[in-house]
């Protein structure tokens, strides 16, 4: 009985600290330093949440707007996964046919002669997690011709906002430039209304 007591205790004990008392600390001391972070990085515009700088969105039904990459969880964040296919897989191959196509019917109209081989890898392959929030500047580029016709804006508008968006991951220091989808339609939105 003795020892059943001891365990029952040691159980109890655990659980209060490792289960209630540690998390409760990281949530505190990740609100102290990292508010922003720990909160999900939320983007807001004109007060109102439009979305978050970690997760890609859908914005395919808004021809005026930059697109994320393409994403097998329908860029759902609590279904977060990548496809598993290797490149000896039909599945795979007529996936990717089916992007390169989705893009050159999005984008050919606005960029003539834009043929499969000068697509970005990243704007017909997906994520590991499925929502990606960025595309290469490379991608961007390619989609500035119809967002700067679509809003009226000059090409060379639509590049410099690519150009003040882009960014180096780990603090600038390596990898190739990469642009946020959310933040460089925000960026458009308020170049279309001013």
């Amino acid at each position: 009985m003795r020892e059943l007591r001891t365990a029952a205790i040691a159980a109890l004990t655990l659980t209060v600290l490792l289960g209630l008392a540690y998390p409760l600390a990281l949530t505190g001391a990740s609100q102290a330093v990292f508010p922003g972070r720990a909160d999900g990085s939320l983007v807001r515009d004109g007060g109102r949440v439009v979305g978050s700088r970690l997760i890609g969105q859908d914005f395919a039904k808004d021809r005026g707007a930059f697109q994320s990459r393409p994403s097998v969880t329908s860029y759902r964040p609590d279904a977060t996964f990548f496809n598993n296919q290797g490149p000896n897989q039909r599945a795979l191959a007529t996936q990717l046919k089916g992007f390169v196509a989705s893009y050159l019917e999005r984008e050919r109209p606005f960029t003539p002669g834009l043929r499969a081989a000068r697509i970005p890898a990243d704007a017909v392959t997906t994520s590991a997690s499925g929502v990606d929030p960025d595309i290469s500047v490379a991608n961007a580029r390619i989609q500035a011709n119809r967002v700067a016709r679509v809003n009226g804006l000059p090409r060379a508008r639509v590049l410099r906002l690519i150009d003040d968006e882009a960014h180096r991951p780990l603090f600038g220091l390596a990898g190739e430039r990469s642009v946020n989808v959310l933040a460089l339609n925000l960026a458009v939105d308020r170049a279309v209304t001013r």
